[in-house]
């Protein structure tokens, strides 16, 4: 009995010690390792501090840049949302890291490098994050490897051209609900002053849910607020350092995101079971994201054998509808209050736009040839983006020890591709690279650049946004709506103040003063 008592706590000691090298390794060891690697090459950071790293001093200068709001015709926003990496960038050059925790990342803006990194997904996968941030955005968005590759051909057909096309009336139809709201709240002399920012929002969460769903935004409502909610529990979560583990700990934000996540997931089943049994009964139009989700994802299990691994099941596609309502709605609505924005402090691009819309579709609804013809409206959204990107910026883990460029990376680090960074790099473009001048788009993208990876609001290469053209589109479609019906302005009260929530949105709202356009 003895013998055995002893053998057994000689077995619990070795396990105490081999579990205390590997936290020591992973605190300590490695990360001193991966930092003498780095500073050999020239790159320049911070010394390491034991398991924080540079998380605390992230933290208090994002909360000291959120303090105060910018001038208001400033475009230079990095240092107020990007700012200790402003602040890392100023000290150590462009060739440098910051800690995230004990893991070090490397900040790249060479667009040469960032094409290497968007092409070489299975050096460089989605990072290794606390499990919970992938709560309030599954699917695409945190796969890799094999699952991406499926999960993406099953839902390519729901963004295809065509489906596209059939989307534009859903698109007018929350065109047309917007307008009507804003067109009950003017006063007698045509004006009324108001915070467009909810307003947009409701609006994308409205498209997404009619698009994706068929439902309309009433019974999308619930979901759209509870991942509003989640939204700044991950942002809370991201400035945290990840422990593996912890996210077993049944902390208030832990819980609270869990519980804010069963609700999503319950609404969203009930949805799903509602298509799926249309979809059986020929009664589902075929038209909407879920749908041809669906529709996609039987036709690849048939196809397959009806095999346990092939397609998605109950969980993949709750997973994707998530994403499609947290992407569809954030980046497009993102995108458009922006564009109010600067569009109300450049009036005379304001006018250029509307007249361009009157032009091409007149008293008329927009078309989806007459939306592709929109090239100063096109030239607008593409300097908003660069100027104001939804998101800043794309982290990605080295996988494996390899060369990026003159670099050599080892396994365990990260990259940071600083989208804000690359689109506000005067060596990329120019001078004038922090005003708003629509026309270097006056010739496309390709021309703007020079074909270098220069402007990439929704990503590139491979991993490219499967939304991009589902967003741009909705753009298209409110903003040209919004025009042929209201002039708009900066409203005394506004404050210029951009934030990041997940996205990039206006801190303190939007307060425009919208004027009726009358009849031409």
């Amino acid at each position: 009995m003895e013998a055995a008592c002893t053998t057994i706590l000689m077995l619990i000691l070795i396990l105490v010690l081999i579990w205390a090298w590997m936290m020591l390794n992973w605190v300590w060891f490695t990360p001193k390792r991966l930092e003498r690697l780095l500073r050999e090459q020239g790159l320049q950071g911070n010394p390491y501090t034991l398991l924080v790293g540079d998380t605390k001093d992230f933290a208090k200068m994002r909360k000291e840049a959120f303090s105060k709001p910018m001038n208001l015709f400033s475009h230079d926003i990095v240092p107020r949302v990007f700012s200790f990496f402003h602040h890392s960038i100023n000290t150590h050059g462009k060739n440098s890291f910051i800690w995230f925790g004990p893991v070090p990342r490397v900040t790249l803006t060479d667009p040469e490098l960032i094409k290497d990194v968007f092409n070489k997904t299975h050096d460089f996968q989605k990072i290794n994050m606390n499990p919970q941030i992938w709560l309030l955005g599954p699917g695409l968005l945190s796969h890799h490897g094999e699952k991406w590759s499926k999960h993406r051909k099953i839902i390519n057909p729901a963004f295809n051209l065509e489906k596209l096309k059939n989307m534009l009336p859903l698109f007018i139809k929350c065109g047309d609900d917007l307008i009507g709201k804003w067109e009950e709240m003017l006063s007698l002399d045509g004006s009324s002053e108001m915070d467009v920012w909810p307003f947009l929002q409701n609006l994308t969460s409205d498209a997404i849910s009619r698009t994706a769903f068929g439902s309309s935004y009433e019974e999308g409502r619930r979901i759209f607020q509870l991942l509003k909610e989640q939204s700044e529990l991950t942002v809370q979560l991201m400035l945290e350092v990840y422990i593996p583990g912890w996210r077993f700990v049944p902390t208030a934000t832990h819980r609270k995101m869990n519980a804010i996540d069963r609700k999503i997931k319950a609404s969203l089943k009930d949805i799903i079971n509602s298509r799926e049994k249309a979809l059986k009964a020929g009664e589902a139009s075929k038209n909407y994201l879920l749908d041809t989700l669906l529709e996609s994802n039987q036709k690849e299990i048939q196809e397959q054998g009806n095999n346990k691994n092939v397609g998605m099941n109950i969980e993949d596609v709750i997973g994707e509808c998530k994403l499609f309502y947290f992407a569809g709605q954030e980046t497009t609505s993102s995108l458009l209050v922006w564009t109010m924005i600067l569009l109300s402090m450049y009036p005379d691009w304001q006018t250029r736009a509307r007249e361009e819309v009157l032009q091409v579709f007149g008293n008329g609804k927009p078309d989806f040839d007459g939306l592709n013809h929109l090239k100063i409206v096109t030239m607008v959204l593409n300097e908003v983006l660069r100027l104001y990107p939804p998101i800043i910026g794309l982290a990605r883990e080295v996988c494996k020890d390899v060369k990026l460029g003159n670099l050599s990376l080892a396994a365990g680090m990260q990259v940071y591709i600083s989208i804000i960074l690359v689109h506000h790099d005067c060596e990329l473009w120019g001078d004038d690279a922090k005003e708003f001048k629509p026309e270097r788009f006056a010739e496309g993208v390709l021309k703007a650049t020079n074909g270098k990876v220069a402007l990439f609001p929704f990503g590139w290469g491979p991993r490219i946004c499967i939304g991009q053209n589902f967003s741009l589109l909705e753009a298209k479609v409110a903003l040209s709506m919004i025009l042929r019906h209201f002039s708009f302005e900066l409203s005394p009260t506004y404050t210029h103040a951009p934030t990041t929530v997940i996205t990039l949105q206006p801190q303190y709202g939007a307060q425009l003063i919208l004027r009726k356009v009358e009849n031409i």
